[in-house]
């Protein structure tokens, strides 16, 4: 009982943050995409907000237009909100919406990869976004799910490993999060290892430190709960933004 109560606390304080959320200013240039996106995106993500999943959608639009020189971002945003809205079909037994939804997000993805492979913030949102709803796909498509988010892991890591230290909590924590839970589901045992390693060794007294732990004494305890969207999803980063911009 307990432990539901604290549940019931931390989604009521987590949709609570994320109602308090401005209208985004999607023409103000001085704030990257993904400030302006990933409040409303994964209000729906989180705390199933429709309202503000449906006003996220629209800026993915928007800033198609206004700033197309990132649209491989823009794209791999699109293949997340998509592969979301694919899931809430599945689990409302709308069988043939799941498949158009799941088809456009993986175009989607594809189509972000083609005009920008090397690109960090297509990586990341791909990954992530597959991170969390690989696990929700039907049983047939997951393995192909994980094998993307893991490509997708890897080549973050590649770009990212040298200052992974240096990376705010939120970001290390989900890069190496995101490691460890993609080689766990694709079966790369002693990569998931060294992942696990490297979060006790880099981010020691965070949440993400306290389920490496449980994975390293149980490694059966991996293969059902995720290391992933563990901090810093809650809503005031934008508001935190632009005050500072506007100093």
């Amino acid at each position: 009982m307990q432990k539901i109560a604290k549940l019931a606390i931390v989604v009521a304080f987590v949709t609570a943050a994320f109602a308090q959320s401005p209208e985004p200013p999607i023409k103000d240039s001085r704030l990257s995409i993904h400030t302006l996106l990933r409040e409303d995106i994964f209000a729906g993500f989180l705390t199933d907000d429709m309202e503000r999943f449906n006003r996220g959608e629209k800026n993915i639009q928007a800033l198609m237009e206004l700033r197309p020189t990132q649209k491989a971002e823009l794209l791999a945003w699109k293949g997340g909100a998509t592969l979301y809205r694919a899931v809430r079909a599945l689990e409302n037994n709308q069988k043939e919406e799941f498949q158009r939804y799941y088809k456009s997000a993986l175009e989607s993805f594809s189509q972000a990869r083609e005009l920008d492979s090397r690109n960090g913030g297509v990586s990341a949102v791909t990954g992530g976004s597959l991170a969390i709803f690989a696990d929700r796909l039907p049983k047939e498509y997951r393995a192909a799910a994980w094998s993307q988010a893991y490509e997708s892991y890897q080549t973050l890591w590649k770009q990212q490993s040298a200052m992974a230290e240096r990376l705010p909590l939120h970001l290390k924590g989900e890069l190496l999060g995101g490691l460890a839970q993609s080689a766990q589901r694709t079966g790369h045992t002693e990569e998931m290892s060294q992942a696990l390693d490297k979060i006790i060794a880099i981010i020691p007294n965070s949440p993400y430190e306290s389920v490496a732990k449980k994975w390293k004494a149980n490694p059966k305890a991996a293969e059902s709960a995720g290391i992933t969207c563990l901090s810093c999803h809650d809503g005031g980063r934008l508001s935190a933004r632009l005050s500072e911009v506007n100093k």
